[in-house]
């Protein structure tokens, strides 16, 4: 059975599909942002922000894109600044389709709460030079294959600009199939992460199995020692495998501190009692058999190679984003870390690996 909402372009069938399609204009009225009709649940023309009302859980979701008379340029955000799709050009007329499986959950951003709660159910925003949308579709999907990241705010889905952590920069590359649950939190360390309620409590009893786990920790254990560093991975890496997942250690990506043209020990995570913790990680991989991505060796090639100056643009500046900080991401620099990530998940032909575009 279909029911119709008349006068919306809402259609509810019996599976659960909420097809949410645009009204199509006539006569000779205007086909731009300001007198095209949205889909049902969206408004607004720069953004156009559109709300549905579904319960935490994933959800499949197909969106339309350009339609109008004049040319568009649009990217698609979701819940705390997930980008899902970067800004895509559309020439006037055409319409271009894509498809995601997105992670609702209340709270929508970070675990705990921090920098906001966000909205509950499934926000999604359309920005760009001339955002335009035509049709949205929102089902709940079927059992994808869940990507869960466990870390601190240099992976966290940071809800207010210009903090960006490359957790949510990373959900483009991701195909239908297959959804990132980012459970990462600022300030957290391996040990408080671990013991945290809303943290790896909340994100354990979801995994099922095949499901990945990534791992990212070292920034906050600063005063961690090495067998506590050691004991906190390898707890987490039992848990999960008992769950049938997959755990994945991912060293801590450097912060921007130099000594000349090369990064010091601190900006390589050696911590304030003298512990290597991206060597430690890399050692606890090797005892409990789990694959390594050595984030930290990655990101150190990337930021000597740009070298002290130019290396700015991947964290914030002060002339750009209003504060100076060496160890948070801008976009652009969490965008560049996450594919870093990316590319190493399919050279090491990862679980996530079959699912990314």
């Amino acid at each position: 059975m279909t029911f119709t909402l008349q006068g919306h372009g809402v259609r509810l069938g019996a599976a659960g599909l909420l097809t949410l399609a645009a009204l199509v204009g006539t006569g000779t009225a205007h086909a731009d942002a300001a007198t095209r009709a949205l889909p049902a649940g969206c408004s607004g023309t720069s953004p156009i922000k559109c709300h549905y009302a579904v319960s935490p859980g994933n959800y499949d979701v197909t969106v339309s894109i350009g339609g109008a008379a004049s040319a568009g340029q649009t990217d698609m955000w979701v819940e705390a600044r997930r980008v899902m799709l970067p800004a895509t050009k559309t020439a006037a007329g055409a319409v271009a389709t894509y498809s995601f499986t997105v992670d609702v959950r209340q709270p929508e951003g970070q675990p705990t709460g921090q920098g906001g709660t966000g909205n509950p159910g499934l926000d999604i925003r359309f920005t760009g030079t001339n955002p335009q949308v035509s049709a949205v579709s929102v089902k709940p999907a079927s059992q994808p294959m869940v990507a869960y990241l466990a870390g601190d705010s240099t992976v966290c889905d940071q809800p207010i600009a210009p903090y960006t952590g490359w957790g949510q920069m990373i959900t483009p590359a991701v195909g239908p199939g297959a959804v990132i649950a980012n459970y990462a939190d600022s300030g957290e360390s391996s040990g408080s992460f671990l013991s945290n309620s809303a943290l790896f409590r909340a994100l354990l009893p979801k995994v099922k199995a095949n499901d990945a786990v990534f791992i990212q920790f070292g920034h906050n254990d600063k005063q961690t020692s090495a067998s506590a560093f050691r004991n906190n991975l390898t707890s987490m890496i039992t848990q999960v495998r008992a769950k049938g997942g997959v755990p994945v250690l991912v060293t801590p990506p450097v912060r921007r501190q130099f000594n000349g043209n090369r990064l010091t020990a601190t900006a390589l995570h050696v911590n304030g009692v003298g512990v290597d913790l991206p060597a430690q990680m890399r050692s606890v991989g090797t005892a409990q058999k789990v694959p390594v991505i050595d984030l930290t060796a990655k990101s150190k090639t990337l930021v000597e190679s740009l070298g002290p100056s130019a290396s700015a643009q991947l964290f914030l500046r002060s002339s750009v984003d209003g504060v100076t900080d060496n160890t948070h991401f801008s976009q652009y620099g969490a965008t560049q870390i996450g594919g870093l990530v990316l590319q190493s998940i399919r050279e090491q032909r990862l679980p996530l690996a079959a699912y990314l575009r």
